[in-house]
């Protein structure tokens, strides 16, 4: 059996590199542009605060977007991100308030809830061969529903127990940010690095080329979308810590802006190419024009417009990119 796919489905990375750089190029150039632009139009906006507050409030949107990357790059996407948070900080708050249970073993059972969620997301998808936007919407209800229910509806003031991940350390920057930044750093690793790597990109650019090759793609695939609810296990603790409370209603809307960011980042929506550190560029990007928006007071259906026209003209571009690549192939 070999364990290695043909250069063709490695990532783009390892052949144009060039190509990467650009990509790193534009989407930093976009970033620079924003705030430049938001710098002229508040004079509040270039600060210390600003970046520090923005910091610190993206950590959750960060590890989210990561397992989102991964799953784009299998050709998968999963809609229940928000909810499947929810149900793990509801779960949290169920551990410490109603049992007693101390702060590890909740944020423990807080992870478990998340990651049973993702795995069945996952398990359905493979095992029925439906597609995930329909399983993960399904999820997405039960998600929500279990976390009203464990919450009585209700949002559960949990207190400081995990205050320390938000409190600020050196130059204002919170242990949940350093631990974002060390999850996007590792993901970027395995999947440029290792051949689990090779492996997802291959599945989403010919899944049938990866069966005749020897390697079954539905443990991958699975362990995949079990990842994405780890992270959202992981966000729901960096919220929690944040606002020390339990809210059911946490995390309504939130898959739209993860995909928004992933796909600004350049992950293609159809499957095999993909960067972490370009979603993770993605992720500045979409923090800093909400934080710019409302910095200058920009209202609400003119935040939605302005960050909807973002989303339509990356996905525009990310057809037009898929397009040159099928042609130079």
């Amino acid at each position: 059996m070999k364990t290695t796919l043909s250069a063709a489905s490695q990532p783009r990375g390892f052949r144009h590199a060039p190509a990467a750089l650009r990509t790193y190029l534009g989407l930093g150039g976009a970033l620079l542009a924003l705030v430049v632009l938001f710098s002229c139009l508040s004079s509040h906006f270039l600060s210390y605060n600003t970046f520090s507050m923005l910091a610190n409030q993206i950590p959750d949107l960060m590890v989210l977007s990561v397992g989102m990357t991964f799953i784009l790059i299998i050709g998968g996407i999963d809609l229940s991100v928000g909810s499947v948070l929810a149900l793990a900080a509801s779960a949290v708050s169920v551990a410490m308030l109603g049992w007693g249970w101390g702060a590890l073993p909740s944020a423990a059972l807080g992870l478990a809830c998340a990651t049973l969620a993702g795995t069945v997301t996952g398990a359905v998808t493979v095992a029925w061969r439906i597609p995930s936007f329909i399983v993960s919407l399904g999820v997405l209800e039960m998600a929500r529903g279990a976390a009203y229910q464990l919450t009585d509806s209700r949002t559960a003031y949990i207190g400081d127990a995990y205050s320390s991940l938000s409190e600020p350390l050196l130059w204002g920057i919170s242990p949940s940010f350093l631990i974002a930044l060390a999850v996007v750093a590792a993901a970027q690793l395995v999947l440029s690095r290792s051949v689990f790597g090779r492996y997802l990109v291959g599945i989403g650019t010919n899944e049938e080329a990866v069966r005749l090759v020897g390697v079954d793609p539905r443990p991958y695939k699975v362990l995949v979308f079990s990842l994405m609810g780890l992270l959202a296990g992981l966000a729901a603790l960096f919220q929690v810590s944040r606002l020390e409370a339990a809210d059911p209603n946490a995390g309504a809307g939130l898959e739209l802006q993860v995909i928004a960011a992933v796909v600004i980042g350049g992950t293609s929506l159809m499957g095999g190419r993909g960067s972490v550190v370009s979603t993770l560029f993605g992720v500045l990007i979409i923090s800093v024009l909400a934080a710019g928006l409302a910095q200058i007071g920009a209202s609400e259906p003119t935040k939605r417009l302005i960050t909807g026209a973002v989303i339509v003209l990356a996905v525009i571009l990310d057809t037009y990119r898929s397009r040159r690549a099928r042609q130079r192939g």
